[in-house]
């Protein structure tokens, strides 16, 4: 049987309603139902991370998530953290630092960041690649990755510095 689910779901701060199968994976929603390609998917294990989202402050592979595991959640894809015209700083930092190749994986990875950053916001240097090893990219070889997040953090800890030495 294969009788469809109503999920409510808010999806990049839109509230959505979508008729979902109960195999329907997050990752087939966000690309097939929503047209938010820039959650990609490739080896539907869960080994690789390139669809990795955000769901209610969680880091989590939409391969192996559920559609209905998302009802009442709040989905973040990539698409949520910039654009072409305006990026966010992770964005602008992959691009200085040469963060990507192909680009296939990078969106999982912009996502993995912002939440580790999130979650993290004072990690070491040996955190943050260890965090960053959990997802796969098969042309960078990782220096270019760790080194945007990296100058990230940074920033935001020398600003958070900043802000506490002025109050």
């Amino acid at each position: 049987m294969s009788e469809e689910h109503l999920i409510r779901t808010t999806v990049n701060g839109e509230e959505r309603e979508l008729l979902v199968s109960p195999r329907e994976t997050l990752a087939e929603v966000l690309r097939e139902r929503l047209r938010l390609t820039g959650t990609h998917v490739s080896c539907q294990s869960g080994i690789c991370g390139v669809c990795t989202v955000v769901v209610d402050g969680d880091a989590v592979r939409a391969c192996l998530t559920l559609a209905v595991q998302a009802d009442g959640c709040e989905v973040r894809t990539v698409e949520s953290l910039g654009s072409v015209d305006e990026p966010s700083e992770l964005q602008r930092a992959f691009i200085e630092e040469r963060a990507l190749q192909c680009g296939f994986c990078t969106p999982g990875f912009l996502m993995l960041a912002s939440w580790f950053l999130r979650v993290r916001p004072r990690a070491t240097d040996e955190e943050l690649l260890e965090a960053m090893s959990s997802n796969l990219c098969r042309c960078t070889g990782y220096r270019g990755i760790v080194n945007a997040v990296r100058k990230v953090r940074d920033t935001a800890a020398a600003r958070a510095q900043t802000q506490e030495e002025s109050s």
